[in-house]
C-alpha cells in the first residue's frame, strides 16, 4: 500500500483525500519505510525537511507538483511570497506536532541492527538532519513559547494534529468569522460521503479564517501572535516536544554535535515537561489546554489529557493516576471497546461522538506514539499490550484513517500511509 501511494520522493498521506506530504505524517510514514528500505525512509524525511523555512519551522504541508485538486491548496495559503517560506517549494503555512526527532531516532536504530549500508545511509542522515532539527525544536521554543511557560501556542487546532477535538471547542467558537472570507468549495467531504465523520461547514468557515488572518499579516511570528483569533497552549503538542527534545539530545550524542546544543535540548525538554506538569487539572488527575485569549483553562476529556504520559511529566503519584485512568472504564477499559486501545475523547464524555474525526474514533498513529512512549520509558508490557490491540484492530487490512470505536469498522480515508506504516513498525517489533 505505501508503495501505491510513493510519488517518488514524498508519500501521499491518503491518495484520494490527501495527496500531499503532511509533516507528521512523514515522519510516522518513515517509520515504517524503514522496515523495507532505509534509503526510501530517509529521501521522505528529506523531502520534508528540505521544505522547512528559514525561520525553523516545518510546515504541515508540502504540496505535490501532481494534483491540484486537493483543498486549501496552495493558492488559499499564500506563501509563495512570503520570505521566510523555501524557494521551489509549495507549502502550507503552519506547523504540525515536531515527532520527526523521534523518527530520525527510529530510522538510526533500524539502519544500526540492519547494518551495513543500511547503517551508513542511516547515519549520515541523522548526522546532516541534526542542524535542521534543532532550529525546528528552536523556533517551537522561541517563536510559540516566548514566555518560556513550556507550553507550546498553536494558532489553529489543524497544528495540534487534532482538528476538531472538543479541546478547541472554545477557542473555536470565539473565533468571529470576517464576511470578507473567500468563497470556496470543500473536498473532504466529497471524498467521504458520510458528512458525520467529517467537520462541519461552520467549523470548516472558521479553520480558513485563521489562514485568512494569517495570511494578511505574512505568516510573520510576532504578528501573528497579536492578530490571530485563536492562541492556545497545546499540551500535548509541549509533551511531545519535550519527548521529542530528549530524543533530538541523543541523536546528537550519536553523531557528536556541540555539547552545548545537546545540554540546549535537554533543558528544553525539562522546560516542557514542567509546562505540562502545572497544566494537571488536580480534580482530574489530566492534563490540560489553556486559552491565551481567555486565560481559560481548558478541561476535557481527551487523550490530550495523557500528554505526562508521553514525556514523564508530574511525580510518581500523577503518572500512577493517569496509567490507572488510562486502564479504566472511561477509556481502553471501556466494555463496548472492540480494541482496547484509547479512543481520541472518553466515550463517557458529553463530547463523544464514535464516528466523528477527532472526537471519539480510535487512531492508530496515536496508540502507536504511546506504545514507543512507553517502550522508550521502559513499560514494556504496556507497550506491548497496546501493540498486540491495535494489531488486532488492524487486522482487516483496510489501513483505515480512523475506526469507530465500538465496531471496529474502519472510517475516514482508506489506504492512509501513516496507518500502514506503524503496522509494519509494530510487526517488526521483538516478541516478549
Amino acid at each position: 500500500m505505501l508503495r501505491g501511494n510513493d510519488l517518488g520522493t514524498m508519500t501521499t498521506a491518503a491518495p484520494a483525500l490527501y495527496p500531499h506530504q503532511w509533516s507528521w505524517d512523514a515522519a510516522f510514514v518513515s517509520v515504517g519505510l524503514a522496515t523495507v528500505s532505509v534509503p526510501r525512509a530517509v529521501t521522505e524525511l528529506d523531502t520534508l525537511l528540505a521544505a522547512q523555512w528559514g525561520t525553523g519551522m516545518v510546515p504541515h504541508i508540502v504540496f505535490s507538483a501532481d494534483d491540484e485538486g486537493y483543498f486549501p491548496g496552495p493558492q488559499r495559503w499564500g506563501t509563495q511570497a512570503v520570505a521566510a517560506a523555501p524557494e521551489g517549494v509549495r507549502t502550507s503555512g503552519i506547523c504540525q506536532p515536531p515527532v520527526h526527532a523521534i523518527a530520525a531516532w527510529q530510522l538510526l536504530e533500524t539502519g544500526r541492527r540492519l547494518g551495513g549500508q543500511d547503517r551508513r545511509v542511516a547515519e549520515e542522515f541523522c548526522g546532516r538532519a541534526w542542524p535542521r532539527l534543532l532550529a525546528w525544536h528552536r523556533w517551537l521554543a522561541t517563536a510559540r513559547d516566548p514566555e518560556g511557560t513550556g507550553r507550546v501556542t498553536i494558532h489553529h487546532g489543524w497544528e495540534s494534529g487534532m482538528d476538531n477535538s472538543p479541546r478547541w471547542d472554545g477557542p473555536y467558537a470565539r473565533v468571529e468569522v470576517g464576511p470578507d472570507l473567500p468563497p470556496y468549495t470543500r473536498r473532504d467531504t466529497q471524498v467521504v460521503a458520510d458528512a458525520s465523520q467529517r467537520p462541519s461547514d461552520r467549523e470548516y468557515d472558521r479553520y480558513l479564517w485563521l489562514i485568512e488572518e494569517m495570511r494578511r499579516v505574512s505568516y510573520d511570528d510576532a504578528r501573528v501572535r497579536e492578530a490571530v483569533s485563536f492562541a492556545a497552549e497545546d499540551v500535548l503538542l509541549s509533551a511531545i516536544l519535550a519527548l521529542a527534545s530528549d530524543v533530538l539530545a541523543d541523536l546528537g550524542e550519536q553523531t557528536a554535535q556541540r555539547a552545548g546544543e545537546v545540554a540546549e535540548m535537554r533543558a528544553l525538554a525539562d522546560r516542557c515537561r514542567g509546562g505540562v506538569a502545572a497544566s494537571i487539572d488536580p480534580a482530574t488527575g489530566l492534563a490540560r489546554d489553556r486559552d491565551l485569549r481567555t486565560g481559560e483553562w481548558l478541561a476535557t476529556e481527551t487523550l490530550a489529557g495523557f500528554a505526562p504520559l508521553l514525556c514523564g511529566a508530574g511525580d510518581h503519584d500523577q503518572q500512577r493516576h493517569l496509567l490507572a485512568l488510562l486502564d479504566g472504564p472511561r477509556w481502553c477499559g471501556h466494555p463496548a471497546l472492540a480494541a482496547a486501545v484509547p479512543p481520541s475523547t472518553s466515550p463517557e464524555s458529553a463530547d463523544f461522538r464514535p464516528r466523528e474525526y477527532w472526537r471519539g474514533p480510535q487512531w492508530p498513529v496515536t496508540s502507536w506514539l504511546f506504545s514507543w512512549a512507553f517502550a522508550h520509558h521502559g513499560w514494556v508490557d504496556r507497550a506491548a499490550a497496546l501493540r498486540e490491540e491495535s494489531l488486532r484492530q488492524l487486522s482487516d487490512g483496510r489501513f483505515g484513517e480512523y475506526y469507530e470505536p465500538f465496531t471496529g469498522e474502519a472510517l475516514g480515508s482508506e489506504h492512509q500511509s501513516w496507518t500502514a506504516a506503524v503496522t509494519l513498525d509494530w510487526l517488526c517489533w521483538p516478541e516478549s
